[in-house]
């Protein structure tokens, strides 16, 4: 999880190709149910819709931004991932929305190093 252009997608697509499990992204989603709703509704939606699409495989990874605790309380991970790699976006919505987790598996706060990322997350669940 994190803001968006934080390095969600690239490191969720990485992970996948490595250890061969369904990755889901939020955009990817949205487009599929032509939702682009960003009000507390539509991103309370997203977050129910982000949980049943990765119950599907027992094992799966989930890239969206999940701004609010109430909304991430909707969605079980097991592990949590923080791209903690920009401090604003272009969505000022979601930057004043945004509360940072209280509680994660592992933190990237580098943008740019793909390989540093991946090795970081690679190393911490291998």
């Amino acid at each position: 999880m994190g803001l968006p252009n934080s390095g969600k997608t690239t490191l969720g697509e990485k992970l996948s190709e490595e250890f061969n499990i369904p990755f889901w992204d939020n955009d990817v989603v949205r487009k599929i149910y032509n939702d682009w709703d960003f009000s507390q509704q539509g991103r309370e939606r997203q977050a129910l819709r982000m949980r049943k699409i990765s119950e599907i495989d027992p094992i799966s990874i989930c890239a969206f931004i999940c701004p609010l605790p109430g909304f991430r309380s909707f969605f079980f991970a097991d592990k949590l991932i923080w791209m903690d790699t920009v401090e604003e976006c272009k969505y000022e919505d979601t930057n004043k929305l945004f509360q940072p987790p209280k509680k994660y598996d592992v933190r990237i706060t580098k943008l740019g190093d793909d390989d540093e990322a991946f090795n970081l997350v690679r190393d911490y669940f291998v």
